[in-house]
Formats: C-alpha cells, structure tokens, sequence
C-alpha cells in the first residue's frame, strides 16, 4: 500500500488526518500545516526563533497504513525540497509521547528525490537528543508517521511529498 495525495475523492479525508505540533507549545511562534494539493502532499509553513522557538512539524493520525510500512525493507519516499533540511518521523509503542524515531534528510531545492530509508537508519531521538539506550526501531509497532523542521534557520518553508510508501530491497538502485 502506498500513501499518494492523486485520489482527488479522498483530499479532504487525507487532509484531515494531518495536524501541526509547532513549538508553541513552548512558547514560540513557528506555523506550519499540511495540505493536499495538486495531488501532492505539501508540508509548509514558516519557522521562526523568536520566544526560544524555532521548530514546526505535522503527524499524520493513524488509519492502518501505518502498519502497512513492516511489510518493506524500510520507507521511500518522493519529495521535492527547499534545499532546507528536514525529519521523516516515526511514533511507536517503545518510546514515550515526547519521542521519536527519525531520519534526517536535506532534499535538494525544486528537484524531486526518491528516498530509500532502512529501519537501521532510524535512531531515536526525544526533543533533539539522541536516545542511546533506545531500542532499534520495530516497523511493526509504528503507530504514527510525519515530518518536522528544525534546521534553526528563520522563514518559510516547504516540502511536497508524491507518495509514501514500504519499499523492497530491490528498489533500492531506483531513483
């Protein structure tokens, strides 16, 4: 199964499974959104770094696709960037609410990318430090999926995303 934003009968469902945790839940002043558009998905907004702030991210609440990502090697993702650097992050029952597993990748500006992302290259993190003592990632246990900017750089953003979806190792040599 694969996560696209082309099922123009499905925009407005798709659409509102995602929501915004930016850093004003610590007093800052960061906006982001996700929104379905032209049959991309689309992560954008504006970072700011006024109030201490100086992060925006969006999660994607859970409809079972989630589980469908075991089935795969790991993650491929389309995307098309801003040259700014970014976190693909996963949710699972090993960590606590304030954690993650993440993957860090810095697409280039205006040029779509396919990643292929293992689960070896997740590392868990909790508000930005890395978790040492932190089980490796179970693709089985992922709960939740989104995206997060923390690149300490003020001003708008933007990441449009084709699909999401488990990939097999031997998709790994296509880009």
């Amino acid at each position: 199964m694969t996560l696209n934003f082309t099922d123009t009968s499905m925009v407005d469902a798709e659409q509102s499974r995602w929501y915004a945790v930016d850093d004003g839940v610590m007093g800052g002043v960061s906006r982001s959104g996700f929104r379905v558009e032209k049959g991309l998905g689309c992560f954008c907004g504006e970072v700011s770094l006024e109030n201490g702030g100086g992060f925006a991210s969006v999660r994607r609440e859970p409809d079972g696709f989630e589980q469908t990502l075991a089935h795969g090697q790991g993650i491929a993702l389309r995307v098309r960037g801003d040259g700014r650097t970014y976190q693909l992050r996963l949710k699972n029952s090993a960590l606590d609410e304030a954690s993650a597993y993440r993957v860090v990748f810095t697409p280039k500006a205006h040029q779509w990318e396919t990643l292929h992302v293992t689960w070896a290259q997740f590392e868990a993190v909790r508000r930005g430090t890395l978790l040492s003592s932190a089980p490796p990632l179970d693709p089985r246990t992922v709960h939740q999926l989104g995206f997060l900017i923390a690149d300490r750089t003020a001003g708008p953003f933007r990441l449009e995303v084709a699909f999401i979806a488990p990939y097999e190792q031997d998709l790994h040599s296509q880009g």
